[in-house]
C-alpha cells in the first residue's frame, strides 16, 4: 500500500451529489418525529410572516382609504399576536434544532471513532496519524451548519418561495412574471460557480490535513526538535504548510464569495422592474396602490429564501468535500475481520504451529519466507537474530494483527483466521518494543490489561515485576497522573508499567517483545524473577537482543532473512557454533571490552 505522507495531498474518490447527500440525511432518520416538529413550527412561523403583507394591503386598500380607525386596531392586534406567537415557535424550533443537529453529528463521529479502530495495521501504516485526526474532528464539524441549514433552510424556505409565488401569482399575473425575470439567469451563474468551487474545497481541506499531520507528528517528536536544535527549519516547514492552506482557503473562498453578488443584483433589478412596470399598471388603474406596497413586500420574501437556498447550497458545497473525507474512511474495509460462522476461540491450551508462512508488509518484499514450527503447550520460544530479520513479524502474524500472504497458522490445532479476533486476543498478552502509556493514572494504566482488576490485582501485578517501588515514590503513588506516552517517567519506568499491564491480563500465551532493552541490569534482575513466575505454565515467546535473558528458554530459535534458520537450547546452539553463537560471542566480547 503506498504511504502517504504529511507532504502529500490526500486523494479522495469523488462521490454524485445525490449519493452524498442521500447518506449524510440518513442520520437524520432516527429523528423523524423531532424533524417533523421542527418543520411545522416553521411552517407556522412562514405562514405568520406571509400574512403580513396580507394584512397590510387589507389596511391600507379597506380601512385606511374608508378611514375605519376600529378596523385598523382589529388589524394592528392580530399582526402582533401572530408575530408574539411567531417568535416563540422560533426560538422552540432553534432550539430542538440545534439538539438534532448535535446529536446527528455525535452520531457520524462515533460511527468514524469506531470504524477506525476496527481498521487494520496497514491502514496506520500508510497514513500520518494527524490526517485521520483532521477527519474525526474537522471534517466531522464542517457537517454541523450542513445539518442545521438543511432543516432551518432548504426545507422552510422551499415552502416560503412555493407560497409566495403562488400569492404572486394571484395577485397579479404580469407583476409575478416581471418579479421571477432574472431568476434563469441566477441559475446558470450559481451552477457555474458550483462546478469548479467543490474541487476548490477538496484543496482546502486536504491542505489543512496536511497541516494537522506535520503539526501532530512535529509536536510528538518535539523532544528530538529540541535535541537536534532545529526549530528554526520546523517553523519554516509549519509556516508553508500554513500558507498552502491559506491560499487554498482563498481560492476557494474567491470563488464562494460570488453566491451573494449574483444573488443581491438579480433581486435588486427584480425590484426595480417591478416597481417600473408596476407604476405602469397602476397608472393604466390595473392595480391599487395596496397591491403594488403588498406585492412589493412579497418580492422581498421571494428573493430573501432565495437568497438562504443559495446560502444553503453554497454550505452544501463547501461540505461536500468534508463528506467525501469521511465517508472514505468509513468504505475502507479492515483487511482483517472476522470470517462468516467464526467459531470463538476455546480456553488457549498454548500449542501453537507455523506452517509454511511467506508474509511481507510489502507485497513484493517477503519478510517471513516459508516459515514453518510447532511449538509445545507451556513451552517458552526465545527469538533471536538480526534486525529486521522477522522476529516481531512472527509475534504479529501470531497475534493476527496481520494474515500471513501463503500458508497458515494453528492454535491448538485451530486455524486462527477461523476463530473470533477478540475471543483470541483477549487470551493474549502482548507487550511490544514500542511502549505506550495513555494520558491517564499509572493505576489506569495497568488496569487496561484487565479492566475489571481490583486495585490489589493491578497492585500485585506491579510488585511482579518490580515496579510497586518507584511508583510508591511518585507523588501520588498510583494515582500519579501521567502525560501523554509517560514522558516524565524513565524509558526503564514506562516499560516496567506496561510489562505490569500485561502480567495483570494473565494470558494463556504471553509475548515480550524486547521486555527487558531499556532496563538496567540490576532492575532486569529483579524482574526476572517476577518473568519466571509468569513464564510458568503458559507458552511464551520472547524476542531479546540482550542473549543472557533466554538462556533458561525451552527453546531458541535464530530468525535470518525471514527463515528459521537454527534452533535448539543455549547449549545445543553453542555447541553447534553458528549464528547463535557468533551473536553471542561478539555480544559478549563486546561487554567484555566495555568493562
Amino acid at each position: 500500500m503506498a504511504i502517504n505522507s504529511t507532504k502529500q495531498d490526500e486523494k479522495i474518490k469523488n462521490h454524485s451529489n445525490k449519493e452524498l447527500l442521500t447518506r449524510i440525511f440518513s442520520y437524520l432518520k432516527p429523528y423523524k418525529l423531532k424533524v417533523f416538529i421542527i418543520i411545522l413550527l416553521m411552517i407556522f412561523v412562514m405562514i405568520c410572516s406571509l400574512l403580513n403583507p396580507y394584512l397590510l394591503k387589507i389596511a391600507i386598500d379597506k380601512f385606511i382609504k374608508n378611514k375605519n380607525i376600529k378596523g385598523l386596531f382589529v388589524i394592528a392586534i392580530l399582526m402582533i399576536i401572530f408575530n408574539l406567537v411567531a417568535m416563540a415557535a422560533s426560538k422552540i424550533r432553534i432550539n430542538m434544532m440545534a439538539k438534532v443537529t448535535n446529536d446527528a453529528i455525535l452520531t457520524i463521529r462515533q460511527e468514524l471513532y469506531e470504524h477506525i479502530q476496527k481498521l487494520s495495521f496497514n491502514f496506520f501504516d500508510s497514513r500520518p496519524v494527524g490526517k485521520i485526526l483532521a477527519r474525526v474532528v474537522g471534517d466531522v464539524n464542517s457537517l454541523q451548519n450542513l445539518f442545521a441549514n438543511s432543516i432551518t433552510s432548504f426545507i422552510p424556505e422551499i415552502l416560503t418561495l412555493i407560497c409566495v409565488t403562488v400569492i404572486m401569482f394571484s395577485l397579479n399575473f404580469k407583476l409575478a412574471l416581471v418579479s421571477i425575470a432574472m431568476l434563469p439567469l441566477l441559475f446558470i451563474g450559481l451552477f457555474s460557480v458550483q462546478t469548479f468551487s467543490r474541487k476548490r474545497w477538496q484543496t482546502f481541506r486536504g491542505k489543512r490535513s496536511n497541516l494537522n499531520a506535520f503539526t501532530h507528528e512535529d509536536f510528538s517528536g518535539i523532544r528530538v526538535v529540541q535535541s537536534f536544535a532545529v526549530e528554526d527549519k520546523t517553523e519554516k516547514t509549519f509556516l508553508n504548510y500554513v500558507k498552502e492552506m491559506m491560499n487554498a482557503f482563498v481560492n476557494a473562498v474567491k470563488l464562494n464569495d460570488l453566491f451573494w453578488p449574483m444573488v443581491e443584483i438579480s433581486w435588486g433589478i427584480g425590484i426595480i422592474l417591478v416597481y417600473w412596470y408596476g407604476v405602469k399598471l397602476i397608472k393604466a388603474n390595473a392595480v391599487t396602490v395596496g397591491t403594488l406596497l403588498a406585492f412589493t413586500g412579497y418580492i422581498g420574501m421571494f428573493w430573501h429564501p432565495i437568497m438562504n437556498i443559495s446560502n444553503f447550497y453554497n454550505t452544501l458545497i463547501t461540505n461536500f468535500a468534508a463528506a467525501e473525507r469521511i465517508f472514505e474512511i468509513m468504505d475502507i474495509q479492515p483487511n482483517l475481520i472476522n470470517m462468516e460462522n467464526c467459531i470463538k476461540m476455546p480456553k488457549i491450551r498454548g500449542e501453537v504451529e507455523f506452517k509454511n508462512v511467506t508474509f511481507g508488509y510489502n507485497c513484493d518484499v517477503p519478510v517471513l519466507n516459508n516459515v514453518s514450527f510447532k511449538v509445545k503447550a507451556g513451552e517458552t520460544i526465545a527469538l533471536v537474530g538480526p534486525t529486521g530479520a522477522g522476529k516481531t513479524t512472527i509475534i504479529n502474524l501470531l497475534s493476527r494483527f496481520y494474515d500471513p500472504s501463503y500458508g497458515e497458522i494453528t492454535i491448538d490445532g485451530k486455524n486462527i483466521k477461523h476463530v473470533d479476533i477478540e475471543s483470541l486476543r483477549s487470551q493474549m498478552g502482548i507487550m511490544l518494543q514500542d511502549t505506550f502509556l495513555f494520558s491517564d493514572t499509572i493505576m489506569e494504566n495497568i488496569r487496561y490489561g484487565k479492566l475489571d482488576a481490583t486495585d490489589e490485582e493491578v497492585i500485585q501485578a506491579a510488585k511482579a515485576v518490580n515496579a510497586h517501588s518507584f511508583i510508591m515514590k511518585l507523588e501520588k503513588g498510583y494515582h500519579t497522573q501521567i502525560n501523554e506516552r509517560g514522558s516524565r517517567l524513565s524509558v526503564g519506568q514506562r516499560q516496567l508499567i506496561s510489562f505490569a499491564r500485561a502480567l495483570l491480563a494473565n494470558p494463556r500465551i504471553l509475548i515480550l517483545d524486547e521486555a527487558t532493552s531499556n532496563i538496567d541490569t540490576a532492575t532486569e534482575r529483579l524482574v526476572q524473577k517476577g518473568i519466571d513466575k509468569l513464564l510458568f505454565g503458559r507458552t511464551s515467546f520472547v524476542i531479546a537482543h540482550r542473549l543472557s535473558t533466554i538462556r533458561d528458554c525451552d527453546r531458541i530459535m535464530v530468525i535470518d532473512n525471514g527463515k528459521i534458520v537454527e534452533s535448539g537450547s543455549h547449549d545445543e546452539l553453542i555447541k553447534y557454533k553458528g549464528l547463535y553463537y557468533d551473536l553471542y560471542a561478539s555480544q559478549y566480547k563486546f561487554l567484555n571490552e566495555g568493562a
